[in-house]
């Protein structure tokens, strides 16, 4: 697929691609033994950047928070995040790719049995600040407080030292932090679908984010999502279904 010069001004209006790449997450993207940002949405950027035919500039920040806000601010052209209708106000989101859970982590001897439990009186629930689940939970929780630390990476050390009654995050991301920890468990299922997409300032016009959203479509359809899954050992995430 060709796209038209309007489109790729649009996208790289400086002559090339910059890519706000989420680290906070390790389902989306990490850092390989070089210290260089790699994972799924480094692959899609680079996949995109090719299609533009303009060079890649990957911007690498730790919270998804950090992330959005360079997108929001058009410090950079594209991004990989979570849908949610606050971050939506200054991003157009596509469909999204990828399909992951957000599920809450609890001490072996605590009462709660069940995700619908949590929102109770005096509940602390640890999440990253900015992240998908915490702007999510800010909406959902009623009664149960919200305990904001800096970033997802932060939220298992802070309950674990007490800081919290529930730690709630990505699947993967809490079970990776959790290995080897004895005396904590996962509530069974998962309190939220967390859908990760592309999105890109909504300033760049409607014509920029419907071509966004054909490449991921296009991707999802081609396999490149799901290979891209596989080659970077991510298990518990799955391919979106087309126009999910």
């Amino acid at each position: 697929m060709t796209l038209p010069a309007s489109i790729v001004h649009a996208f790289a209006p400086q002559g090339r691609l910059r890519a706000s790449i989420n680290l906070g997450n390790p389902v989306l993207a990490g850092r390989d033994a070089s210290g260089a940002p790699c994972g799924v949405t480094v692959d899609l950027a680079q996949a995109f950047a090719q299609r533009l035919g303009v060079p890649l500039e990957l911007m690498a920040f730790d919270t998804a928070g950090q992330s959005v806000e360079a997108v929001a601010g058009e410090r950079a052209d594209i991004g990989f995040f979570a849908i949610d209708p606050k971050r939506g106000e200054h991003v157009a989101f596509t469909p999204p790719y990828v399909l992951i859970e957000g599920c809450y982590l609890v001490c072996d001897d605590s009462p709660l049995q069940a995700n619908d439990a949590v929102d109770r009186a005096g509940c602390r629930v640890v999440v990253g600040a900015g992240s998908a689940y915490d702007l999510y939970l800010s909406r959902e929780l009623k009664q149960a407080q919200i305990v904001r630390v800096g970033s997802s990476a932060e939220v298992v050390p802070h309950f674990l030292q007490g800081g919290g009654d529930v730690a709630a995050g990505v699947k993967q991301q809490l079970q990776a932090d959790t290995q080897g920890v004895a005396g904590v468990r996962l509530l069974p299922g998962r309190f939220m679908v967390i859908r990760q997409a592309m999105g890109c300032p909504r300033s760049r016009g409607a014509e920029a984010a419907a071509a966004l959203s054909e490449f991921i479509e296009e991707m999802k359809a081609t396999g490149f999502v799901a290979d891209a899954l596989k080659r970077h050992g991510i298990a518990g995430a799955s391919v979106a279904p087309a126009g999910a």
